[in-house]
């Protein structure tokens, strides 16, 4: 079935960037995947809404 069903605009950018990170760690497994994500994360707020 597939996990994306439809792609907005709007987050278009987000949807490539995850792609990308996927395509760009692809030799690592997933703890060392995991932990360059949480690293790369650190000092940055998530943010919804503005």
């Amino acid at each position: 079935m597939g996990t994306f069903h439809s792609v907005s605009k709007k987050h278009l950018h987000r949807y490539l960037s995850e792609f990308e990170f996927r395509w760009n760690t692809r030799t690592l497994d997933d703890g060392q995947r995991f932990s360059r994500a949480v690293s790369a994360a650190v000092g940055k707020r998530l943010r919804y809404a503005q």
